[in-house]
């Protein structure tokens, strides 16, 4: 290369760094999209709702919540994938889109580690198993006895393929070695309703869509997914506790982007929702929404994905699960 057309190159990417650099600074200039891949009144609905409003307020910009349910979260994370890359379009995304429908589904819109940019998790969440009036059982070891007394017979419902409601059951299915009928929903609350309903004996739901129903005794919870009792729900047994030994299931979600946004407006997009969770008021509105807060860096969030990617993968290919 001739020593003016180098120089020339090199201004020209100088020129290219600087406008990025520029670009970066004075984003958002609009509005930002935060796409939800679950429908309104579940619990992954609620904390985008809650932490809105302060996330625009440090970004000085608002941030729209939308609702994009449907194919495990695939169909609102593929609206993120394609999105231009320049950080107005962002999506609250659970563990089925972001690290278990890689193995679960034949085809995906999107490869998530190459189409998407982790910002932060967002929080923590544990599930539930909740019976409903037709489910001749009073707690999880009679209805394991029940299921294994009439395998194929009992139904399990769950928030969609590929979440990690859906992976719980299969998880529950796998180490109890039980044959029970899972039916995919679009979230907990269709889920936990139709439970309620009687058109299913059982569902994997979030906290959120089935508290109040659980209070007032019109849903039995049998038994919580996580290692430990839960703070909502204190009376309630783990699924170890009730005879599940090595049993652990919590779901997770967090805040991702479109591959290629730059590196600065990944970090202003951390610093804000790392600040939002910060403040009381929205901590205190996530925790009563069944949550629990949980922040990081991008690269902190990404090694969280690989790693569940992995785990996932195993569930999958024991039980047998599959997209429907």
């Amino acid at each position: 290369m001739k020593p003016h057309t180098r120089i020339a190159a090199v201004l020209a990417a100088l020129v290219l760094a600087c406008a990025g650099t520029a670009a970066a600074q004075s984003w958002p200039a609009k509005p930002i999209r935060m796409i939800v891949t679950f429908p309104p009144g579940g619990s992954t609905d609620l904390v985008a709702r809650a932490i809105a409003p302060k996330m625009a307020e440090k970004l000085g910009q608002q941030v729209l919540v939308e609702n994009r349910p449907g194919a495990g979260g695939n169909i609102g994370m593929d609206l993120v994938a394609k999105a231009a890359p320049d950080g107005y379009t962002v999506g609250i995304g659970a563990a089925g889109a972001l690290a278990v429908n890689v193995s679960l589904y034949p085809a995906m819109p999107f490869a998530p580690e190459k189409d998407l940019a982790p910002v932060s998790m967002v929080a923590m969440i544990p599930f539930v198993l909740v019976g409903g009036p037709t489910l001749a059982a009073k707690d999880l070891r009679e209805t394991i006895a029940l299921a294994r007394a009439q395998p194929g017979k009992l139904s399990m419902g769950h928030g969609g393929n590929g979440t990690a409601m859906h992976l719980s059951g299969e998880l529950l299915k796998m180490l109890a070695k039980l044959d029970i009928a899972a039916i995919p929903y679009k979230g907990s609350g269709p889920a936990a309703a139709d439970t309620l309903g009687g058109q299913l004996q059982m569902a994997v739901v979030d906290v959120p869509s089935s508290l109040a129903n659980i209070r007032a005794g019109k849903l039995k919870a049998l038994a919580v997914t996580t290692p430990r009792r839960i703070t909502a729900l204190p009376d309630v047994p783990t699924f170890a506790e009730s005879g599940v030994a090595g049993y652990d299931s919590t779901g997770w979600f967090g805040l991702v982007t479109t591959a290629g946004v730059s590196g600065e407006i990944i970090a202003r997009l951390n610093a804000a929702l790392v600040e939002t969770l910060a403040a009381p008021e929205v901590r205190e509105r996530v925790i009563a929404a069944g949550a629990e807060p949980l922040t990081g860096s991008p690269q902190e969030f990404a090694a969280m994905i690989r790693s569940e990617t992995q785990k996932w993968a195993q569930v999958v290919k024991v039980s047998g699960a599959k997209a429907q």
